[in-house]
């Protein structure tokens, strides 16, 4: 029988030779605990960071023509992050804006503003009673909790922005809607380092048809 090995360590030895790891690499895993806690951390910052932080969720937005009148429906899920519901329940009242802007299309120019409406309402918690109230205008009501008190203030149904005798016939227009919460009504001291938990609001552009 004729013997193998020789054939076999030549075979071994024609093989390409395995690159050496990156020096960083070749630190992470031969520093034991330490070199498995840097490579972590240096996997940790390359992957996005998740922040759980407060949203506006938007369910419904249209316009339609009725009463005479160009109308805007608007529904939305108001979700508040963690420092804006501590400043509700230590008593800072929060003042939320909506706004509607009616433009007729001009290709010579700006598009010209010929309706502006808005609406504002103040949320603010009782200590006292341990309830909420929400004012829009001259009216307030209580709610038990806060989920409540937000609906009210994150529906509007038959907001009137024009009447349709005051639309142009053959004239093209389009309506730029916002909702944020608005930190100028906020506290002076609390107005000097906003973070990104504070910032709350959506931005459409509708077509008028």
């Amino acid at each position: 029988m004729r013997c193998q090995f020789p054939r076999l360590l030549l075979l071994r030895s024609t093989c390409p030779k395995a690159r050496p790891p990156a020096r960083w690499l070749r630190g992470a895993w031969g520093g034991g605990s330490r070199g498995w806690l840097a490579l972590c951390l240096a996997l940790m910052l390359l992957q996005p960071l998740r922040v759980q932080a407060q949203a506006v969720e938007l369910k419904q937005l249209q316009l339609q023509r009725r009463d005479d009148a160009l109308t805007l429906e608007f529904g939305a899920r108001l979700t508040l992050g963690a420092a804006i519901e501590d400043a509700l329940h230590r008593g800072v009242p929060l003042y939320f804006n909506a706004r509607a802007t009616v433009y007729r299309d001009r290709w010579y120019w700006r598009d010209k503003r010929v309706a502006r409406v808005s609406r504002t309402w103040r949320l603010a918690y009782q200590p006292l009673t341990a309830s909420w109230r929400l004012s829009l205008g001259g009216l307030s009501q209580g709610y038990a909790s806060l989920s409540e008190a937000m609906g009210p203030l994150s529906q509007v149904s038959g907001w009137r922005l024009i009447e349709l005798d005051k639309l142009e016939p053959g004239s093209r227009y389009h309506v730029e809607f916002s909702f944020n919460l608005d930190n100028s009504q906020l506290p002076q001291p609390m107005q000097i380092d906003l973070g990104g938990d504070w910032k709350l609001g959506i931005e459409r552009n509708l077509r008028v048809e």
